[in-house]
């Protein structure tokens, strides 16, 4: 089964997690700090700044991971994802997403937890 992992330490990203259950009922979505991130080969350090998206034994991180998550729902939910993990809109996803991961503790829901430190 597919998973997507998330901060619950941001509530940005909390926030966005529950709106995703909210679209995508079907696909598990979890806190990355209760997940064991070893046994699922996501990268521990790549997964604080990035949300990654588990699926068998592929993991993608941040836009792609999003595309991903998005894909496994139906309709236009399935459509969406399927345009947003592939070139060329990957390409231009990724710097929005990390645009947007760089200031989380800005938008709704954000708070000072939710600040990503270093590049």
């Amino acid at each position: 089964m597919a998973l997507l992992l998330y901060d619950a330490d941001c509530g940005f990203c909390t926030r966005s997690a529950a709106w995703l259950k909210g679209r995508l009922p079907h696909l598990r979505i979890e806190p990355l700090q209760r997940a064991d991130l070893d046994a699922l080969g996501v990268d521990e350090v790549r997964a604080a700044r990035e949300i990654p998206f588990v699926a068998g034994s592929s993991v993608s991180y941040g836009a792609e991971a999003i595309g991903r998550a998005l894909a496994t729902g139906g309709g236009l939910w399935r459509l969406a994802g399927l345009v947003l993990s592939r070139p060329p809109v990957l390409w231009l996803a990724r710097p929005v997403y990390a645009l947007v991961a760089a200031n989380r503790h800005r938008l709704p829901g954000g708070t000072a937890t939710c600040r990503l430190d270093g590049p």
